[in-house]
This record gives structure tokens, C-alpha cells and sequence, in this order.
């Protein structure tokens, strides 16, 4: 686990936040534990995002974070999200509603079908989230039927509706 901060220049809130850290940290000594400077740990995750694996940090940096890591993965309409509470899983895109493409038919739906993907998931059915991970997968790797954020721009087809992109995947689920 590594724990993102800037307690050297933020020292009452991210110090305390370092702090407190540090001591849950004591308390599972089996879990591999270290700190990282934020501007550190986004250089990290962009030339070496395999050292990483759980990122624990402050509201305002998982914010920033999170939409650097969507775009290396190719954008924020792919990620899908969780938010994990004590009783409850909340499963939504990552980007959220995004009210700007109400209406429009342009949004891409990945992040959405992933997770629902996630959801199956979580209900015990991996097999089921399996197949609509690959079906996701074929239909990015085709670069057929896309939307326009993730289509090739020298690609002279026009960029797939956020319908016909969902239709293309429903038609490769297995």
C-alpha cells in the first residue's frame, strides 16, 4: 500500500493525514507499507504503473489521480468505478452521469457496461463479468463501432453512437 501526500509543503492537513497513516500501517504489519510525495506518485504511475498497486490518498488527489490514470488507460469513458462502504457497493462510470452528453447519443458506454461487469462480479458470477470484459475488449480492439474518444482520428468512418457502440458489444457477448 502506498499512501500519496504532500506533507512537506501541506504539513497540518497531509502531515496529520501521513500521520495517521503510519500508525493503521503499524497495525498490519503484514501489508507492505510506503508514502509518496503526490507529484512523485503521478510520475511513478505514468512510467511505472506495475509498482503500484493500492493508492490511498486524500479526496482531492484521488480526484486529480484517478483521471490521470483513465487517460493512460485511453479515457475516462473507459474506467468503470465502485464506491465501497461499510454495508453498500455503489457501482458507477467513473466519470459519473456526465449530464454534458444527455440527450446526445455520443457518450461511450464502456465505463458503464464495465461496471456492470464489476457489479456481476461482485454478485459471484465471474464468468458472466468474463464474457462482457472480452466482449468490451473485441469491440476496442476492432476499433469498429466506437465512440468518438476512443476511435483512430485517421480513421474516415464516422465515430459509432453511444447505441450503436452498446449494440456492438451486446452482439459479442458469448
Amino acid at each position: 500500500m502506498t499512501v500519496a501526500h504532500k506533507a512537506t509543503v501541506m504539513r497540518a492537513t497531509d502531515g496529520l493525514f501521513l500521520d495517521v497513516a503510519r500508525e493503521v500501517a503499524a497495525l498490519y504489519p503484514d501489508i507492505a507499507f510506503d508514502d509518496m510525495l503526490i507529484d512523485n506518485l503521478c510520475a511513478h504511475l505514468v512510467r511505472r504503473p506495475e509498482d503500484l498497486d493500492v493508492v490511498v490518498m486524500p479526496n482531492m488527489y484521488g480526484d486529480i489521480v484517478s483521471d490521470l490514470a483513465a487517460a493512460l488507460a485511453g479515457g475516462v469513458g473507459l474506467v468503470p468505478g465502485v464506491n465501497v462502504g461499510d454495508d453498500v457497493l455503489l457501482f458507477e462510470p467513473a466519470h459519473g452521469t456526465a449530464p454534458r452528453h444527455a440527450g446526445l447519443n455520443d457518450a461511450n458506454p464502456v465505463a458503464t457496461i464495465l461496471s456492470a461487469a464489476l457489479l456481476v462480479r461482485a454478485l459471484g458470477d465471474r464468468d458472466g463479468a468474463d464474457r462482457i470484459e472480452s466482449a468490451v475488449t473485441e469491440v476496442l480492439v476492432s476499433g469498429e463501432h466506437v465512440t468518438y474518444d476512443v476511435g483512430d482520428p485517421s480513421d474516415s468512418r464516422p465515430a459509432a453512437t453511444t447505441d450503436a457502440m452498446a449494440d456492438a458489444i451486446i452482439a459479442r457477448l458469448p
